[in-house]
């Protein structure tokens, strides 16, 4: 659970397809967190510092998983969200929007497989001081499922270096790579440091009947960071 203070606000963005939504919404109440339901048509966001793009089908994963949904009227007050700082949390789907909107680096391939997989995962923390892993510790070892069919992150041999280099890898497949991302990656931030994307599925590994509460980590500490982003005073 989070501390004390006013809850933070957190939009959930719903396109046409998704499909965990809901399960978002409900972890961040779990969390002590007030999930905002947003619609993909919305012209603008309501009173939020952080958003969360939820997993599942967006416009049936047509072209490209996330291709049809990086026009949609929300993704305009979404860029301008990041743009001022505030924080966006893509997960699965919502990894692939934000690669195609170009509010992160690289793309997501069809596994290597070529088939869905859906199980749990060993991830590694690359990173312990973002605002999506501060619950964390460097090197920390996760369990938390993955569900998609495209979930292969590339990204050329310059990028990658680049990434490496500026510590924008974030999380790591441990041992078994489910799906042949490049160097492992499941999940990178922005230059920035306040967007993320990650193909694993944190929501799914908030109760303890799932299995796995390793997800609260990471959605913790996304809602730890909204917080105080919503709580901080405005800058004069």
């Amino acid at each position: 659970m989070t501390g004390t203070g006013p809850k933070a606000r957190i939009a959930v963005v719903t396109f046409p397809g998704s499909n965990d939504d809901r399960d978002a919404a409900l972890a961040l109440e779990r969390l002590g967190a007030e999930p905002v339901p947003v619609w993909h048509a919305d012209r603008e966001l309501p009173d939020v510092r952080a958003v969360i793009l939820p997993g599942g089908f967006s416009h049936g994963d047509y072209l490209r998983a996330g291709a049809l949904a990086r026009f949609a009227p929300v993704m305009g007050p979404i860029q301008r969200l990041a743009a001022d700082g505030g924080l966006v949390l893509g997960i699965c789907n919502g990894f692939q929007i934000l690669c195609e909107a170009g509010l992160l680096p690289g793309a997501l391939r069809p596994n290597h497989s070529l088939s869905f997989v859906c199980r749990d995962v060993p991830l590694t923390v690359e990173r312990a001081d973002t605002p999506f892993t501060a619950r964390c510790t460097e090197r920390q070892r996760l369990s938390i499922p993955v569900k998609h069919g495209e979930g292969c992150f590339f990204a050329d041999s310059e990028l990658l270096a680049e990434l490496e280099e500026s510590g924008r890898v974030v999380l790591r497949y441990e041992g078994e790579n489910p799906n042949g991302s490049v160097a492992a990656i499941a999940g990178v931030v922005n230059a920035e440091g306040n967007v993320m994307g990650l193909m694993p599925h944190p929501e799914h590994a908030v109760d303890p009947l799932t299995g796995s509460t390793d997800g609260a980590l990471l959605l913790g500490s996304f809602v730890d960071a909204a917080r105080r982003a919503t709580t901080a005073p405005a800058a004069v």
